[in-house]
């Protein structure tokens, strides 16, 4: 009857009958990570999340891990530590960008006035400044988020190569000690012991 109970309360929970619409959380832009069925390493992995995908958290944790639902509507458990309520680059990217295009707009409507055009072009200038160095910054966080999932995958394939020659060395050694081993003579019928 708990068990039943427990299965519908989490049937219901996701779906917003228990709890108001929340802000998502997000999978930390430095990282890219498995999702797990369980809560730790040794469960089946059941996908993986790239770096700041938006997730919603679930209010359960248990040990490192915490219970999430990623954006593709999957549940499962990650490293809570990998867990940020700060939105990603991904989502910031595109804001920083509008307030770049609004920054540019702006010095240009203010260049046309003649009253106090070198105020708000110097404004404008600091705002595009500004505005140009949290640009790179968050360029330079992607590459390097980028160039550390690429990284991860070769380490993976290899790993995965490696374990694969392995095994397959093992199963030739078994099968030439095999064709070596001698096998045992069987009795004729027609000798009298």
């Amino acid at each position: 009857m708990l068990r039943l109970l427990s299965i519908f309360i989490l049937v219901l929970a996701p779906s917003g009958v228990f709890a108001a619409p929340a802000e998502p959380d997000y999978i930390s832009d430095d990282v890219f990570t498995y999702l797990h069925g369980g809560p730790g390493t040794e469960f089946k992995i059941i996908g993986s999340v790239e770096a700041g995908q938006p997730v919603t958290l679930l209010d359960n944790t248990e040990g490192d891990f915490t219970q999430i639902i990623d954006h593709k509507g999957r549940e499962g458990w990650v490293l809570a530590s990998l867990v940020t309520d700060k939105p990603s680059y991904r989502v910031r990217f595109p804001e920083m960008e509008a307030q770049l295009r609004l920054a540019n707009e702006q010095l240009n409507k203010e260049s046309l006035s003649t009253d106090n055009t070198e105020e708000y072009l110097n404004l404008a200038n600091e705002k595009i400044a500004e505005l140009t160095t949290s640009l790179a910054l968050a360029i330079k966080q992607r590459d390097e988020a980028q160039s550390k999932i690429a990284q991860v995958a070769d380490d993976q394939r290899y790993e995965l190569w490696q374990q694969g020659g392995l095994i397959g060395g093992l199963g030739a050694l078994i099968g030439i000690i095999l064709v070596y081993l001698p096998r045992p003579q069987r009795r004729k019928k027609n000798r009298w012991m």
